[in-house]
């Protein structure tokens, strides 16, 4: 007889408990895990799956948070944290881990959660996007555009800030503005951030050559993702959608807090240098965040679209996987298998994680069972309901001499969202049993994603619920749009294959990418939004990279040899796009970053490929293919196009803290209208030349009015 036991350990956050009304369950865990390991050997916390840093020999948890308007940084500050707060309250905490007990006498807190890892996800590509015609000013465009006085900042892994498409079209000057390496230790670190180091001049790019290595060694996904976006062609066929833009490059640590200060400091740069900013994020995760547009990071993207910066992101990589399971109850039960990534593939592995949510209002049960090859049950676990499953369960099955370990949070109502939660992880080395996915309820919508999960918390793939056995289901890959490409504001970018001219005009390719994860987000609104090129995109590498290419081209300079290589992805996608809006920008800088949104979405191209798409946009291709010429040119029909003598306008001081001076309008007084870049606009009063500023809060704004019976329109910043 085959000896079957089950050992379940309840385990509960006691010293949080005062936490719960911020925390999720999941989270709350695993802070009791991490203050009980500190206790006994804090150095075996490193390199986890939490989100840690060692500075100065002391070790440093990770948080976002979204605080209340009473919140004060002095209460982290007094006992030796840190608080980087941005917009809207948003913040990034990061509390020392002796004293991460503290957590439950914080004040004005609304939510809390332990920062989660995240993960990474040219040539036919001009001629698809039409950004070649742009460059040239085709199309009856007033002048050609690529991207001049406009800031992309990329947030990513693997930059080379000494590559030659980083440079302006002579190869003289480096258009990388500033760039942040947070891993590297030395300093200085950027102004009113505390860690990592920041090179800000051509001698300090040069004198490093490249980013430090962190958790992805040497990458080169940086190098070329920012190289799509707005890379010099330097004499090959690779040259990017906007190769006239200035960079901002952030190396960040792999955590949602170090990103949030990321694109604080990146908006910061852009107000001071009176630029428009457009962040290309070609980077996801599934196990952060609430994939319905209610996460720290949606809501700091919804808080930086109002004050004018564009978001690009890419839609995931798992167009391929049905790893997606959805089913409408009616007192019943559904069974699927989870499958496995492979544990020889990666040192990393642990297993899988299966995230689920319901309804507002619902609850729902989920359970294992254990089958062998035959399928027969050999074992099984209790269901577990969100209702009532407050505590963490951490346990395992033995099976004769085979252990199955899994652990289980539940919310009944989580703090982002309301919605009943539920986190599943479970972890099966053996190849000789069959995991089965349980789950139960009395009605009600649940929503299930099976990700692999590795030791350090990274991984953004899925893997497949199959069916096994009699009365199981399969599932799909419908619902698979990752964090933080599910926010509302953001662009989210699915990926085909380039199209081209054959030598007899026949116009052919142009398939969607078969790895370009589908929408729509599992409460019904519409992603991805735009597809763009993602199949074998050619673009620089990283000379400095210890990651494996086959280049297609090779160029000297300054004694070094820098590649070219074809990757594909959505992360390859995205920056596409991020170079699209920054021609935009340069064309109309006027434009919100919603407008800038609308436009791509309404100019974007439907094709034998696409079919014809829906208004509200379609699951696989959003609202069409990017189309760059067709978005100049909408965008230039805006409004009133700027004349030659509205450009002669000048205004000074700019950027400005009190009075802001027209030079041409003298001793005259007139009534205008004030845009800020959230599209909301104001009447003022234009009084003998000047505009008192002193009261507005900083950021950058568009001045219109009437001057010789025309419109006029100047930007500028505030201090």
């Amino acid at each position: 007889m085959k000896t079957i036991i089950n050992i379940t350990l309840f385990l509960c956050a006691c010293g949080m408990l005062n936490a719960q009304n911020f925390m999720s369950n999941a989270d709350l865990h695993d802070l009791s895990t991490l203050e009980q390991q500190f206790k006994k050997d804090p150095t075996k916390l490193l390199n986890t799956k939490y989100v840690l840093t060692n500075e100065h020999n002391k070790l440093y948890l990770s948080l976002v948070a979204k605080t209340k308007d009473g919140f004060s940084q002095e209460q982290i500050e007094s006992f030796g944290g840190q608080a980087h707060v941005s917009v809207n309250g948003l913040a990034h905490l990061k509390l020392p881990l002796s004293k991460i007990n503290k957590l439950k006498v914080l004040e004005d807190i609304e939510f809390a959660s332990l920062s989660r890892k995240l993960k990474p996800c040219l040539d036919k590509a001009l001629f698809d996007t039409h950004a070649d015609s742009v460059h040239l000013g085709l199309g009856n465009l007033p002048q050609g555009y690529d991207g001049e006085n406009i800031l992309i900042g990329v947030t990513d892994w693997g930059f080379d800030y000494s590559s030659p498409v980083f440079y302006d079209s002579l190869l003289q000057e480096t258009r990388i503005l500033a760039a942040w390496d947070q891993y590297k230790l030395s300093g200085p670190s950027p102004d009113n951030f505390d860690y990592g180091t920041e090179f800000d001049t051509p001698n300090e790019l040069n004198s490093v050559g490249s980013d430090t290595a962190n958790i992805y060694s040497y990458s080169t996904h940086g190098t070329h993702v920012a190289s799509i976006a707005g890379g010099s062609s330097v004499g090959t066929a690779y040259k990017g959608i906007a190769p006239g833009v200035q960079f901002l490059f952030v190396t960040f640590l792999v955590d949602e807090g170090a990103v949030l200060d990321a694109w604080e400091w990146m908006y910061q740069k852009s107000v001071e240098e009176g630029k428009r900013l457009v962040i290309n994020m070609s980077w996801g995760l599934y196990h952060l965040g609430s994939l319905d547009g209610n996460s720290v990071l949606s809501t700091a993207i919804s808080a930086y679209t109002d004050l004018g910066v564009v978001f690009v992101n890419s839609g995931g990589n798992n167009g391929n996987v049905n790893f997606h399971l959805k089913h409408t109850f009616e007192s019943d039960t559904i069974a699927s298998r989870i499958q496995f990534y492979s544990y020889s593939a990666n040192p990393n592995m642990w297993g899988q994680s299966i995230h689920s949510w319901g309804e507002v209002g619902e609850t729902f049960s989920n359970a294992l069972e254990i089958k062998n090859t035959s399928g027969q049950v050999v074992a099984q676990t209790p269901y577990y309901s969100t209702q009532n499953t407050d505590t963490y369960i951490d346990t395992f099955l033995v099976n004769e001499i085979d252990t199955i370990w899994y652990n289980i949070s539940a919310d009944n109502m989580h703090p982002l969202n309301g919605r009943p939660h539920m986190r599943l992880r479970v972890k099966c080395t053996s190849s000789a049993y069959r995991v089965m996915f349980k789950s139960a309820a009395n009605s009600g919508t649940v929503h299930n994603w099976n990700v692999t999960e590795l030791t350090n918390d990274v991984g953004n793939w899925g893997m497949p619920f199959s069916a096994y056995g009699t009365g199981s289901m399969s599932g799909d890959n419908e619902n698979g749009i990752s964090e933080p490409s599910c926010a509302e504001d953001v662009i989210s970018v699915a990926a085909y294959a380039s199209g081209w001219v054959t030598p007899t005009g026949v116009t052919t390719g142009g398939a969607m990418a078969s790895f370009s994860s589908q929408g729509p987000r599992y409460d019904g609104l519409m992603k991805p939004d735009i597809a763009a090129p993602g199949v074998s995109i050619g673009a620089a590498i990283s000379s400095y990279t210890d990651a494996s290419f086959s280049s297609v081209e090779s160029i000297e300079f300054n004694t070094r040899t820098y590649h070219f290589a074809k990757l594909s992805g959505t992360s390859m996608a995205s920056p596409i796009v991020a170079g699209v809006a920054a021609l935009l920008l340069q064309a109309k800088p006027e434009l919100s970053a919603t407008e800038v949104k609308q436009i791509l979405l309404s100019t974007a191209r439907e094709d034998n490929k696409t079919g014809d798409l829906p208004a509200e946009g379609d699951p696989k291709w959003g609202h069409g293919k990017v189309d760059a010429m067709a978005a100049l040119r909408e965008a230039l029909e805006l409004g009133l196009s700027q004349s030659n003598e509205a450009s002669s306008f000048k205004v000074y001081p700019n950027p400005v803290r009190n009075k802001l001076y027209l030079d041409q309008l003298h001793n005259m007084s007139m009534k205008a209208i004030l845009k800020d870049f959230s599209g909301k606009s104001r009447e003022i009063e234009i009084v003998n030349g000047s505009i008192d500023c002193t009261e507005y809060s900083a950021g950058m704004y568009l001045i219109e009015f009437k001057h010789k019976g025309q419109t006029r329109q100047l930007t500028f910043i505030k201090h």
